[in-house]
């Protein structure tokens, strides 16, 4: 048995005895393990790490910072954010001030750091990155605003994971330009207020409802991100295939957009495995069949579902005869953490329409039977819902 699954066995059945000194934990699970269960009847859980599909930044995401857009008439999509973003630059231009504080939210990967360079590039002005589990101290943030210029942007991504202390810092500082000090202790302390120059925050967060009501009413311009048309996707792969000196054509590079969820992370990820499967494989040139053969690789199907977002549909139909079933059942029938299907599969199976959310639990749609090859069985699913 590996390792994962002995600590697998030991979160879920240790003994914790506590003392006046430490808390000793016994394992009883890891004895077990060890001695009596023969090796691999527990497997571990698949980690989502690997996903061509996962929209959330990887390592090798690298290489696509080099294929961002430095301009907003270089960026392709999100219309009514670029008409917007164009409307505020040239109104904070004409009146020689900094850009009002601004706040990007949607899922992952759909541009919204590229978006706060950005700004920065059209401003012709410096940028400080930095991100909320980043700022742990309101100390950090104070240091970080005294060495901001006037025009300077400071971008926080993942800011609903910003801490309420330095949350109380950070609201006079956008609101009034200031920073408030406390000098001394006891009696004798006293608040100091430092002006700060004028700057913008501009934010990203894919999760709106955990940023505090204060800190969203201190942004002037509060912006959605949606996910990208396939008109759009192609665009960002034919720009990206150029600027990487990869030989293709219309139909390979529409073959790896239609599988990209509507996702230029996913997207361009993708385009980096076909162009290396090209490479090995075939002559270099990224054709149809090239892509479609890479991705079936790749687990991926023409809608852009992998294996993990089967499992669970066939889970449902197959095990539960197409639900209602509960969130916890999925995951140990498939040996996946619940919060892990919530958030990582389920979105795009919603917006596939091949997952309904009911108060019973999940239930799989005529689509999802239709896709995986299952005949629907109405009387059944109707007489769950009556």
């Amino acid at each position: 048995m590996d390792e994962f699954a002995r600590r697998m066995l030991l979160r879920q059945s240790n003994l914790v005895v506590r003392t006046r000194s430490s808390k000793i934990h016994i394992g009883i699970a890891l004895l077990i393990s060890t001695c009596l269960l023969p090796s691999g009847i527990i497997h571990p859980m698949t980690s989502t790490d690997n996903r061509p599909l996962d929209p959330e930044a990887k390592p090798d995401d690298r290489v696509d910072n080099a294929l961002r857009p430095q301009h907003l008439g270089d960026l392709i999509g999100q219309y009514q954010v670029k008409e917007n973003l164009a409307i505020l630059i040239e109104a904070a231009k004409q009146r020689e001030e900094a850009l009002d504080h601004v706040l990007f939210y949607g899922p992952p990967g759909l541009g919204k750091t590229t978006l706060a360079h950005i700004l920065a590039n059209e401003m012709n002005v410096n940028i400080r990155v930095t991100s909320g589990p980043a700022i742990e101290r309101a100390g950090d943030l104070a240091a970080i605003l005294t060495n901001l210029r006037a025009g300077d942007i400071l971008f926080i991504d993942e800011i609903h994971r910003l801490g309420r202390a330095v949350e109380e810092v950070l609201y006079p500082a956008m609101e009034d330009f200031s920073l408030d000090i406390i000098v001394g202790k006891g009696p004798s302390a006293r608040s100091i207020r430092l002006k700060l120059p004028h700057f913008t925050v501009v934010s990203a967060t894919t999760r709106l409802a955990l940023v505090t009501a204060p800190l969203r009413a201190r942004f002037g311009a509060v912006y959605r991100l949606e996910y990208y048309d396939l008109e759009a996707t192609q665009a960002i792969v034919s720009r990206a295939a150029k600027l990487l000196d990869v030989p293709s054509d219309k139909e390979g590079i529409k073959e790896i957009s239609r599988r990209a969820r509507g996702t230029p992370r996913v997207a361009l990820r993708l385009l980096r495995r076909v162009r290396d499967y090209a490479q090995v494989r075939a002559d270099g040139t990224i054709t149809k069949d090239v892509a479609n053969e890479a991705l079936n690789l790749l687990a991926i199907d023409e809608l852009g579902l992998d294996d993990m977002d089967r499992r669970v549909l066939k889970a449902i139909i197959e095990k539960y005869r197409g639900g209602p079933v509960g969130l916890n059942t999925i995951g140990a029938s498939i040996s996946e953490e619940p919060d892990t299907i919530m958030d990582v599969v389920e979105p795009y199976l919603l917006q596939l329409g091949f997952l309904d959310r009911t108060p019973q639990g999940r239930v799989a749609t005529r689509l999802a039977y239709e896709h995986l090859g299952f005949e629907y069985h109405v009387e059944e699913q109707q007489g769950k819902l009556l």
